[in-house]
């Protein structure tokens, strides 16, 4: 027993409504009086309320009703001696999914291995379903004592195995970095109540060509000056293996970049509309000597005037 030790004295006759004539509660208060020596007086019907309430004692009853203790001692905090009862849960799990670009694009079914620790039972018991309960006493004509204590149930005795499971996933076209897909009990486990969740949360794996932004793709090509100069025309691979054209016949200086509608990710909400892709070009110059000649033929070539100025281009 611990901490909860009083005495409170009980006045029916203080509340009879004969003798409170004005007292429009006063009724309530003597029936609820009678019903609290009710119980306290009935050995089952006290093992009944502190173990269970008076939600316990109303279903011995098979009837209505309310705690007849709540009005007198619920601003000890004791209230109804119906204790919730804690939900026990384990801990949830989140496992970060690495998934391509291409995943993302056209989406995907994968198969995880979830190796899943779970509670078999054992020889032995074990403490369960630990509690603090109030027993009451009576103590005299008019009073009665309450006392709080620890009382726990015996369960068999569990140990730890760990049981392999798989588990499908699917990854959605237009699924974005942090979005979970979830697996309700597939978490960690508790002794004494249910497992936690399993999350898995989307990762985007670094792609060699592209950079996703949102539902835009950024990708660099780079060009021969040659190229850069008189124009080129090529194919750029997609992540779902159609060719982009990308054609030039205008000088292509580095850093220039172009956008082309359409080609990007598609949306998560609406697999009908897609982002666009910015192509940035990059130009290889030739390294090497270059002859008299063909310096001056480049110049006749180029027509321009020296330009040698300095800024600051951070």
């Amino acid at each position: 027993s611990s901490g909860i030790n009083a005495e409170w004295p009980l006045r029916p006759g203080k509340y009879h409504p004969d003798k409170n004539p004005d007292d429009e509660t006063a009724s309530d208060k003597f029936k609820e009086i009678g019903e609290a020596y009710e119980i306290l007086a009935d050995d089952d019907k006290r093992k009944t309320y502190d173990r269970h309430g008076e939600e316990g004692v109303k279903k011995m009853n098979q009837g209505g009703g309310h705690d007849p203790f709540a009005n007198f001692f619920g601003h000890f905090g004791f209230g109804s001696q119906e204790e919730e009862q804690r939900e026990h849960k384990g801990s949830d799990v989140v496992i970060d999914l690495y998934v391509t670009l291409e995943e993302l694009y056209l989406g995907n079914f994968v198969t995880v291995i979830r190796n899943l620790p779970v509670y078999k039972e054992t020889s032995g018991t074990r403490q369960c379903n630990c509690r603090m309960e109030m027993k009451t006493h009576m103590m005299g004509p008019g009073s009665f004592q309450m006392t709080q204590h620890r009382v726990c149930d015996n369960c068999p005795a569990l140990k730890l195995v760990t049981e392999t499971e798989e588990l499908d996933l699917e990854i959605e076209p237009g699924m974005v970095d942090g979005m979970t897909q979830k697996f309700s009990g597939k978490g960690e486990p508790h002794m004494e109540g249910e497992n936690g969740d399993l999350y898995f949360q989307v990762k985007t794996a670094r792609h060699d060509t592209f950079e996703r932004i949102g539902d835009n793709l950024y990708t660099n090509v780079t060009v021969s000056l040659q190229e850069a100069l008189v124009g080129f025309d090529m194919t750029l691979n997609h992540l779902d293996g159609h060719g982009v054209p990308v054609k030039r016949e205008k000088v292509t200086w580095p850093g220039a970049t172009i956008v082309k509608k359409g080609e990007g990710m598609p949306s998560f909400d609406d697999r009908n509309k897609l982002g666009n892709l910015y192509i940035t070009f990059d130009v290889k110059f030739p390294r090497g000597e270059l002859s008299a000649e063909d310096k001056d033929s480049i110049r006749k070539i180029l027509h321009q005037e020296n330009v040698q100025t300095a800024y600051n281009g951070i």
